[in-house]
């Protein structure tokens, strides 16, 4: 006789013997961000009914969980006591109170609890498997927008004029990210943003430029011992620029179109007539990777004193041939061009990975949560973005978590039910929740409590 076969479970559905780091857990993290925002200075004097610190943490939960508006959140305020015992909060504000106190706070009081969530991935060597290349990490940065109206606007924002009458057309805020990318991960890391906004004192429009200088500074000051590839686009590969990026110590992968570099592509392509450029390819597959380099080049014909490494590859496949072109400070080998190559290709993971993430993953990034007269609109993208990095590391390093995600298939389906057992059960930890989501729960039956 045949032996009946068991049915084979699922993979999401076996047990998982998650050896996991639980200080990187997000009941752990959530934790040690309710202890960094307790620590926060509150500005308000005289008898404080709500702590800021409870402020603060009442806002991020609103992002973790994905509610799609602060009124939503205020929907649960009262009837949902999970808030309080997951996310560590006394008293929750109401939706008025917590634009009231959040408005007049610094961005920059966030910024320790970004500090300390980054030093814990590192204490638990869970960012090592990142590192891109010669101890380095790929750091992307780019801005975009967050906020944009044609009538409300806040001291913050930037405007855009009508060029021949001079009157303001429409009112904006951006931010620049800054995110440790890899090629082979779908995870990011994401750094403190830095606002593009009206600067004090100022007349004029912010610009990612002065953004991408302060955003350096922070970024040395916050972790002065860090290796980094800065990569951008080619907006970014200006002399200027440059020479700030190998000032504070780092490397750098930029994008560098021939159209914004006319004389750096007539240059290389004068040296190929003396065959010094260097070309090969690569076949993998159907797919051929084409290369050409050259060492030592001026950027541009005012900056000749500003020597970069050149590289060109064409992608050919029989479906298309993409084109891309970066400068480096790296010298290009045969045996590092197609390392470098992932490395400047990795570039879009701040685009895909990150903003279209937020835009369109439950995240409601564009959402106006509202935009206060003085910093309302910053504190929630810094706290947005903040929630971000907590699920990004949970992606990156619970298996629990990942398995969830794997199961239900999309990110908008994991938040929908996370959402939906924080209204009906009672729980003790997130942990909780994706055990219930992963293996299944008991249902019970629905209890009428007064009929009268």
């Amino acid at each position: 006789m045949k032996k009946k076969q068991k049915d084979k479970k699922p993979k999401y559905q076996k047990k998982i013997k998650d050896k996991q780091r639980k200080h990187l857990s997000a009941d752990a993290m959530f934790t040690k961000l309710k202890f960094d925002f307790s620590k926060i200075p509150d500005y308000r004097e005289g008898d404080i009914s709500i702590s800021l610190d409870d402020t603060l943490m009442s806002a991020f939960a609103m992002f973790s969980l994905k509610d799609p508006s602060l009124l939503a959140f205020d929907n649960r305020r009262n009837s949902d006591p999970n808030l309080r015992s997951i996310y560590n909060i006394n008293k929750i504000p109401s939706d008025t109170r917590m634009r009231e106190i959040l408005d007049d706070v610094s961005p920059e009081v966030v910024r320790p609890a970004y500090k300390s969530i980054f030093r814990t991935l590192q204490r638990g060597k869970a960012l090592e498997p990142m590192v891109f290349m010669e101890g380095c990490y790929l750091l992307s940065i780019d801005g975009t927008g967050y906020f944009s109206s044609n009538k409300i606007h806040s001291k913050n924002c930037m405007t855009k004029t009508n060029k021949k009458t001079g009157e303001v057309t429409s009112y904006y805020q951006q931010m620049l990210g800054a995110v440790i990318v890899h090629s082979d991960f779908k995870e990011v890391i994401p750094l403190m943003p830095e606002p593009i906004i009206k600067q004090d004192g100022e007349t004029k429009n912010d610009c990612e430029r002065n953004a991408a200088k302060r955003i350096f500074k922070k970024i040395k000051k916050d972790h002065p011992n860090l290796k980094l590839i800065i990569t951008e686009d080619g907006l970014s590969s200006n002399a200027p620029h440059i020479k700030n990026i190998l000032e504070h110590g780092w490397h750098y992968i930029l994008g560098a179109k021939e159209g914004d570099h006319e004389f750096l592509f007539n240059y290389v392509a004068e040296a190929q007539k003396k065959n010094e450029v260097i070309e090969f390819e690569i076949t993998k597959g159907e797919i051929i990777h084409r290369f050409r380099y050259c060492n030592q080049v001026p950027l541009n014909e005012s900056n000749q004193d500003v020597l970069v490494n050149f590289l060109e590859y064409w992608e050919i496949s029989p479906a298309k041939t993409q084109h891309f072109s970066w400068v480096t400070d790296f010298t290009i080998s045969k045996e590092n061009a197609y390392k470098l190559m992932r490395g400047g290709r990795a570039r879009w993971k701040i685009e895909n990975e990150t903003f279209n993430t937020l835009k369109n993953q439950g995240y409601n990034f564009e959402h106006n949560y509202g935009l206060g007269k003085n910093n309302l609109s910053l504190v929630f993208a810094m706290l947005m973005m903040l929630a971000f990095l907590v699920d990004q590391v949970q992606q990156l390093c619970c298996q629990l978590f990942r398995s969830v995600w794997k199961k239900v298939k999309t990110k908008r389906a994991l938040w929908e039910q996370m959402r939906a057992f924080f209204i009906n059960f009672q729980i003790d930890s997130m942990e909780m929740i994706y055990k219930a989501m992963l293996y299944g729960h008991h249902r019970p039956n629905l209890i009428i409590l007064n009929t009268s």
